[in-house]
Order: structure tokens, then C-alpha cells, then sequence
């Protein structure tokens, strides 16, 4: 498709520019930005295609799109700064903080296991209603009585939706605010960051509608590998697979246009942000932007600090994570070995590499199949390396 492609770029990030614009004519892309910070300044900010993936409005310097499960490396930086300011002990028991969470075996789970994917919770024995998840109390009571699917520290298996009373709920007990009270007040106020998780009324007009695009037969790469004796469709497809229950926790699955949904603070999957927002969120862990830095080295350390590794029992490949970020790998291909971010089912994606001071926010109305690589995503981060 022709697509007007507004922005800037600083010399030497043309293709950047090149891929944004090759996404719209080559990998069916409808509507799209995507920022790239280095060294604490912004050297990319581009946006093009309409606000809606069904629409013709076009998309405008500001507006904002849900990042599905991109929304978790923004909530994870909560427990981290709590952390750092001497508030939560990563390696206490998670009933430390709340009591109530050592029933049905979970006695020995530590507050790094619920940042890790590996607290044994990511399913639900009965699924949640949009209601139930959203109304800060039902989910964090779930899970709490939820008996684990394995020993918690003993594997690890992607907690998709279940991250987010856990998250939430941990939050709560540590510093009475909610995640979404918390991350306005001490994240994205002080940033100046367009995301929220739990969208308020006076910014709704800015949200553009997502939806399923398809993958155009001429995409090619950048999907999850598949392991040989089990595939992620199959998973999918079994009722009873830890996969789907994971997944179908809120069941039936929201819309996620509904204004409803939107306002609900769910940290592991309806975060609300601009490109430019996630870029210089992680510009901000692993350096200054404009006198304000998040993460102090041992923070930044903590966080992609390999936690865990291998066959995943959720998402049925293999996965590294640090303490809330998803890790460089052939799962989640970064920018390098030291890249530390997080996808969102469908396309959006927020990283950052110390090692080169880069950091990238990519935020799409079309969503697609794949869970942890989208080829639109990586082409911009090829471009990326190219660039540096």
C-alpha cells in the first residue's frame, strides 16, 4: 500500500526509514510508529498508515495503540525500582508481602519467580471474566488459591495473562497504589511517557482500534521456531494444554477496542503507549534522557541477568528471561547478546541494548499470529543494526 510516512530521522538511521516504509508495501502493515533512542536522544520517530486498522483516518503524531504483553516490561520496572529503593526483597517468599498467595503449595515461591515466569501459576483451573479480571480484587484472590502446574522455581512457563494480578497484586501489598497509579506517578509522569495501563477518560479520543491482519504470502522469517515433537498450533488447538488455559484465562477473550478493557489496569497485557513512549522508556533504564534515569546498574543487571532458560511450557519453544524481560534469543530476536525487552502478542515491541545505547519502541495496529517475533518488528531491528 502507498503510505505517507511522517517523522524524522537522524543521518546514518535512513533504513530505518527504508523498513518502516517497506512494512507497509511488502508486509501488509496498516498503521504503524517507531522510535529509536540512542544514547539518551531520539535519532528516529516515524509514523504512517491510518489510527485504525479498519479505518482512514490517519495516524497522527500522537497517537497511542494497545501493546498487548509489550505492556509487561514496562509493569516489571515497578517491583525492580521498589527494589532499588529498598521497598521489596527479590528473594523473600511472595507471602511475605502477601500471606495469602502460600496456599496449595506456593509456600516456597519467591518474589524473582513471579518476574521470572517461573511462580507455576499461569493458568487458571477456572478462567476469569472480563469483569472479574478487571476489578483489582478477583484475579489476585485466583491466583492466590491457584495450585501450581509445577514447583515454583523449577521450571518456567510464560505467564501471559496471570502476570498481571500477580504483578498488580504484589504492587498493592508493597505500596498501596495500584501498578497503574504507580507506573503514572513514578515512571511516566517524571518521563513525560504516553502509557498507561488503565487508559483515563481525557486521553481515550487519542487510542486507535487494533485487529488481525494476516500475513501477506510474500512476509517471510521472524516467527517462533517450532519444537519438532509438539508445534505451537497443536498447542493451541488442545483445550487442556497449558498453552491455551494460559492464554484463555480471561475467557470469553476481551475485545480489546472495548473502552472497558482499556481502562482496566491488566500489566500483563493492555498497556497503552506511543512508539516514542517505549523508546524512551528503555532509554531511560540503561541511561539518562534529559536528567532522568530509571535503572542504577545493579538494577539494569538484575534485569537481563538470565533467570530462566530452555523449553518453555507455556509458549512451547525455548525462551530466556531476566527478572521480567524477555532476553535475546532465537525466540525473541534483539539487537544483541545484551538486549533485554519485551514483545506484545501480534507485533509491538519495546527493548533496550547497553551496549550500543539504543533503545526501540514499535507499535502497530495489525495483529498477527505470531507470539514473540514479528517479522515487521524485526526488520526494523536488522535496520537498527545496520544503522550502528
Amino acid at each position: 500500500m502507498d503510505v505517507d510516512v511522517r517523522g524524522t530521522v537522524a543521518e546514518g538511521f535512513e533504513p530505518v526509514r527504508d523498513a518502516f516504509v517497506r512494512n507497509f508495501e511488502t508486509r501488509g502493515e496498516r498503521g504503524a510508529a517507531v522510535a529509536v533512542y540512542r544514547d539518551g536522544v531520539k535519532v528516529v520517530d516515524l509514523w504512517g498508515g491510518t489510527r485504525d486498522v479498519d479505518g482512514t483516518e490517519p495516524w497522527a503524531v500522537d497517537t497511542a495503540q494497545v501493546v498487548r504483553s509489550a505492556t509487561k516490561g514496562v509493569a516489571a520496572a515497578v517491583p525492580l525500582l521498589l527494589h532499588q529503593r529498598g521497598q521489596l526483597d527479590l528473594d523473600a517468599p511472595v507471602g511475605t508481602y502477601w500471606p495469602e498467595f502460600k496456599a496449595a503449595g506456593k509456600e516456597r515461591a519467591l518474589v524473582r519467580h513471579l518476574l521470572s515466569h517461573r511462580a507455576g501459576v499461569p493458568a487458571l483451573d477456572r478462567p476469569l471474566t472480563l469483569a472479574e479480571a478487571a476489578d483489582g480484587t478477583s484475579g489476585a484472590r485466583a491466583v492466590a488459591a491457584q495450585a501450581p502446574a509445577w514447583e515454583p522455581g523449577t521450571d518456567h512457563g510464560y505467564h501471559a495473562q496471570t502476570y498481571s494480578w500477580l504483578l498488580a497484586e504484589l504492587v498493592r501489598r508493597v505500596t498501596g497504589r495500584t501498578i497503574g497509579r504507580w507506573t503514572a506517578e513514578e515512571i511516566a509522569r517524571p518521563l513525560g511517557l504516553d502509557f498507561w495501563i488503565g487508559v483515563p477518560g481525557d486521553e481515550a479520543h487519542r487510542l486507535g482500534r487494533i485487529g488481525r491482519i494476516e500475513e501477506p504470502p510474500t512476509a517471510s522469517g521472524g516467527g517462533l521456531k517450532l519444537r519438532p515433537k509438539r508445534s505451537v498450533a497443536e498447542a493451541y488447538r488442545d483445550p487442556d494444554s497449558l498453552t491455551r488455559r494460559a492464554f484463555g484465562a480471561i475467557d470469553p477473550m476481551p475485545d480489546e477496542n472495548d473502552p472497558a478493557y482499556r481502562a482496566a489496569e491488566l500489566p500483563a497485557s493492555n498497556g497503552v503507549s506511543t512508539a516514542r513512549a517505549l523508546a524512551r522508556f528503555y532509554a531511560a533504564t540503561i541511561g539518562a534522557v534529559d536528567g532522568h534515569r530509571l535503572f542504577a546498574p545493579a538494577t539494569l543487571t538484575l534485569a537481563r541477568t538470565e533467570e530462566s532458560t530452555g523449553p518453555d511450557r507455556v509458549l512451547v519453544v525455548g525462551t530466556r528471561f531476566g527478572l521480567g524481560y524477555m532476553l535475546h534469543g532465537p525466540a525473541s530476536p534483539l539487537l544483541g547478546p545484551g538486549s533485554f525487552g519485551h514483545p506484545g502478542r501480534g507485533g509491538s515491541l519495546g527493548f533496550a541494548d547497553p551496549e550500543t545505547g539504543i533503545a526501540l519502541g514499535y507499535v502497530t495496529n495489525g495483529m498477527r499470529k505470531g507470539v514473540t517475533a514479528d517479522p515487521r518488528a524485526q526488520a526494523l531491528v536488522r535496520a537498527v543494526r545496520s544503522a550502528t
